[in-house]
C-alpha cells in the first residue's frame, strides 16, 4: 500500500517535462497569491480577471509577428497589459469613471482583439494554446523567464510591502507620509501585471488569474492578519499545483484546470469550514483585517 502511494507520487516526476511543470507551478505559487490577497484586500479581485485577458492583444500580436516565441510573446503581454492599466487610469482621471469600471470595458476590447488576431494569423490549436495555456510544454527557456519573473515580484514586494499594506488600507496616511499613493498603486499594478504574464505559458490568459485569486479568497475564510492570510494562500496555491500535475497525469486530464479545480475546491472547502464567515459557523461580520506590526510602520 506505501510503495503504491509513492509510486503515485513520484512517478511523474521521473519525466522532464513534469519536473519543469512543477517548477514553473511552484514559482508561480509563491508570488502569484501574494499579490491575490492585496487585490482581495483593496475590493479589486476582478481587477485581476481583467488584466488576465487585457495581455492577449499583446501576446496575439507577438505570436503573429514571431510564432510561438515565448519571450516576445512575454514581452507583448506586458507592454499591453501595462498600456490597459495606463488607459484605465487616464479614464479614471479625466472622466470620473470608477477604474473597476474602466478596466472591465477596456478588458472586453483587448480579449475580443486578440481573439481575433490570433484567429486571422494561426489555427484553431494555436489559439487554444493562447487562451488555456500548456504548462506540460514548459520548456528550460520559459522556466528560466518564469524563474525570473517570480524573482523581480519577489524584489519588488520586498521593496515596497509596508507601502503596498498602508496604499491598500488607508492611501491618505500614506500621502501624508510623504509618499504618493498613486505610484504605490502604479507599482503594484506593473507587479499584477508580470505576475499575470508569467502565468500565461503555463494557464493561459483565461486562467492565468486562478492561482493568484482563488487561494487568496479561501485565505479570508481562515485568518484576520495579513501575514496569516498570504501564508495561507501561498499553501492552498502549492497544494493545488502539486496535487494537480499529479491528478492530470494520472487521470489523462489538462493540467491547468486540473491545478485551477483543486483550488476552485479549496476555496469551497474554506467557505464551508472556515472559521471567519464561513457557512458553518454564520455570516456574522468579521473584524477589519490586521496588517502585521511591520507592515503597518512607515518610517
Amino acid at each position: 500500500m506505501l510503495d503504491t502511494l509513492l509510486w503515485w507520487l513520484t512517478s511523474p516526476f521521473d519525466y522532464v517535462f513534469m519536473r519543469r511543470a512543477l517548477a514553473a507551478c511552484l514559482a508561480l505559487s509563491f508570488t502569484a497569491p501574494i499579490l491575490g490577497v492585496l487585490l482581495t484586500l483593496r475590493g479589486m479581485s476582478l481587477m485581476g480577471e481583467a488584466l488576465s485577458h487585457a495581455i492577449m492583444p499583446g501576446v496575439a500580436i507577438a505570436f503573429m509577428l514571431a510564432g510561438f516565441s515565448l519571450p516576445l510573446m512575454m514581452f507583448g503581454g506586458v507592454l499591453a497589459g501595462l498600456v490597459t492599466v495606463a488607459l484605465a487610469g487616464g479614464v479614471t482621471q479625466f472622466s470620473g469613471l470608477k477604474e473597476d469600471a474602466a478596466m472591465a470595458s477596456l478588458f472586453l476590447i483587448a480579449m475580443a482583439s486578440g481573439v481575433t488576431i490570433v484567429s486571422l494569423s494561426g489555427s484553431a490549436l494555436d489559439l487554444g494554446h493562447v487562451l488555456f495555456g500548456s504548462i506540460l510544454a514548459v520548456d528550460g527557456r520559459t522556466l528560466w523567464l518564469v524563474a525570473l519573473g517570480s524573482s523581480v515580484i519577489l524584489v519588488g514586494l520586498a521593496i515596497s510591502f509596508r507601502a503596498l499594506v498602508v496604499e491598500c488600507l488607508d492611501p491618505l496616511f500614506l500621502t501624508l507620509q510623504g509618499r504618493h499613493a498613486g505610484w504605490t498603486h502604479a507599482l503594484f499594478m506593473v507587479l499584477v501585471v508580470v505576475s499575470l504574464v508569467m502565468g500565461f505559458q503555463t494557464l493561459g490568459t483565461l486562467m492565468a488569474a486562478g492561482l493568484m485569486l482563488l487561494p487568496a479568497a479561501a485565505a479570508r475564510y481562515w485568518s484576520q492578519r495579513l501575514e496569516g492570510m498570504i501564508a495561507i494562500a501561498v499553501g492552498i496555491a502549492l497544494a493545488s499545483s502539486v496535487a494537480g500535475l499529479l491528478v492530470s497525469y494520472h487521470a489523462g486530464l489538462p493540467s491547468g484546470p486540473s491545478i485551477i479545480l483543486l483550488a476552485g475546491l479549496g476555496y469551497g472547502v474554506s467557505l464551508v469550514l472556515g472559521p471567519y464567515r464561513g457557512l458553518r459557523t454564520g455570516t456574522t461580520r468579521p473584524k477589519r483585517v490586521i496588517p502585521s506590526r511591520q507592515a503597518g510602520q512607515l518610517r
